[in-house]
């Protein structure tokens, strides 16, 4: 658990995982009830040099949403979708806030997209709008990364583009919803060595964070820790003149106000033994 002073702490004398269980029995307000009772100056404190994992355990899955911002819309030539277009990443993208991004074996256009990621706390099936906000544990900052040859070059569906590993850095934390009263008004950004190559707002989201979650919900049931990453807007590589991608030694940093910030050094894929 993260304090406001950025001191960590270590609970899981009394929570095994931030996962479906977890969430889907009651966890987060066991565990704020455990916090009230337990004074915090017990709890183990954890280094600020110890790495970050993921701030929760493998979803179900990981449901993004594409062109779901206007200025990403008009930077790609393509027209408002009428609906959310839906895609799935791959649960095994998933690694940590800090942890390197590998270019995947034959890759030669790896991008970058900033975006907001939303946390289902319980059992979601066609879920009216308005009740939407009750059914989302909190927030997290994602980097959806992209192989745009693979995603647009391969034969059709995105999720060949999207599930590489260490495609999906998650975090560093997931902020609880009363924490991030509207998620609508947040600001985001990113930047590739240093220079800004995303800077926007989720005002600029087509479809709103309620919206999304009764949408989804509609096609498939959400557990308990799935994640709806709420697309990405303006100033990805692919929309850059030319289009440009990253390389090895690149760094990437980013980051969505009350959500923290992220880093990761590009790296090349190895063969393992």
């Amino acid at each position: 658990m993260l304090l406001d002073d950025q001191t960590r702490l270590d609970v899981s004398t009394f929570v095994s995982d931030y996962d479906e269980e977890f969430f889907g029995s009651g966890g987060l307000a066991r565990l704020r009830q455990r916090l009230m009772n337990d004074h915090v100056s017990t709890l183990r404190r954890v280094s600020p040099q110890e790495r970050w994992g993921p701030p929760i355990r493998r979803p179900s899955k990981i449901v993004c949403v594409g062109l779901n911002y206007r200025d990403h819309a008009a930077e790609s030539g393509m027209q408002l979708p009428p609906e959310p277009v839906l895609f799935f990443k791959a649960t095994s993208s998933l690694v940590g806030p800090n942890d390197a991004l590998v270019i995947p074996r034959g890759a030669e256009k790896v991008d970058w997209e900033v975006e907001l990621a939303v946390i289902i706390e319980k059992k979601a099936s066609y879920v009216p709008r308005e009740q939407a906000s009750e059914f989302i544990a909190g927030y997290a900052l994602h980097n959806d990364y992209s192989e745009r040859s693979f995603q647009l070059e391969r034969g059709g569906q995105w999720m060949k583009g999207k599930s590489a590993d260490t495609f999906a850095p998650l975090g560093p934390f997931l902020a609880t919803r009363d924490e991030v009263p509207n998620s609508g008004r947040l600001g985001m950004w990113l930047t590739v060595n240093g220079e800004f190559r995303q800077k926007s707002t989720t005002a600029e989201m087509i479809f709103d964070v309620p919206t999304l979650v009764s949408y989804v919900s509609e096609f498939m049931t959400l557990l308990p820790g799935d994640i709806i990453s709420t697309g990405t807007p303006a100033g990805v590589g692919l929309g850059m003149r030319p289009p440009t991608y990253l390389r090895q030694g690149d760094v990437v940093a980013l980051g969505i106000d009350g959500l923290g910030t992220s880093r990761q050094e590009v790296t090349a894929w190895q063969q393992r033994n």
